[in-house]
């Protein structure tokens, strides 16, 4: 059988496995090996690195596309150092992720155009390097949405999808300030995901007027999250 004949037939078991970066690659690093005169362990080594980082670097590329975050608001283009040290120390702690994992909360306050929409989804690019799923959504956007699968009655399924994603975005909390309707789904979600899972909010209003929003206690309790969310104010 000849070489052509050989590397068809390993191709077309790595496209039936789906290892397609091996499948892409296996030719020329069987070369290179030869060439370096590595072990058969030392190859198959470097096929298998390759494939690995194709892999995640494939479910990187996922979680971004999923997120529906602006994909130019990032710490590289966040100027970080206009702020003061408390609030670039509290950024530097949320950066790990490891908030995701106690389910707090994340409230991020400032006037319009202060950043805090900026720093909400460059955090949240972070966290998907991370690997963790992210959703970033307007809250306006979100909660119009809550209102048309509720009037489908399929509220809980939709939330259920929603809970998938260890943190949830939502920029400019403030439009909620209309009808009841409205802030019955915005409280059902809330509700459903304290202590389950992080929610991070932006915020035109400071907290001591969240009453305007709200009008309900619980609803606040459930936005700062089980022992008082990090507030960062820009």
């Amino acid at each position: 059988m000849s070489e052509a004949m050989h590397e068809k037939i390993i191709g077309d078991m790595l496209k039936e496995l789906h290892l397609p970066a091996i499948r892409e690659c296996f030719v020329e690093k069987a070369r290179e090996a030869a060439t370096q005169r590595l072990s058969p362990e030392g190859y198959l080594k470097e096929l298998l690195r390759i494939e690995c980082a194709y892999r995640r670097q494939k479910a990187l590329e996922r979680r971004l596309h999923e997120s529906n975050l602006p994909m130019k608001k990032t710490f590289e283009t966040f100027e970080l150092d206009r702020f003061d040290r408390k609030l670039v120390r509290q950024v530097e702690v949320l950066r790990d992720g490891t908030f995701l994992k106690r389910c707090e909360n994340v409230l991020a306050f400032g006037s319009p155009g202060s950043g805090k929409s900026h720093l909400l989804s460059a955090l949240g690019h972070e966290l998907i390097r991370k690997g963790y799923r992210v959703l970033f959504t307007s809250c306006s956007l979100l909660v119009q949405e809550l209102l048309r699968v509720k009037s489908q009655l399929q509220l809980d399924r939709h939330l259920k999808k929603l809970s998938k994603y260890d943190a949830l975005i939502i920029d400019d909390i403030g439009y909620v300030q209309q009808s009841r309707d409205e802030m019955e789904v915005l409280f059902t979600l809330l509700a459903v995901r304290y202590e389950r899972g992080s929610v991070l909010l932006t915020s035109n209003l400071a907290f001591s007027k969240w009453e305007s929003i709200f009008k309900d206690p619980m609803t606040t309790a459930a936005a700062i999250g089980p022992s008082g969310a990090p507030q960062c104010h820009s």
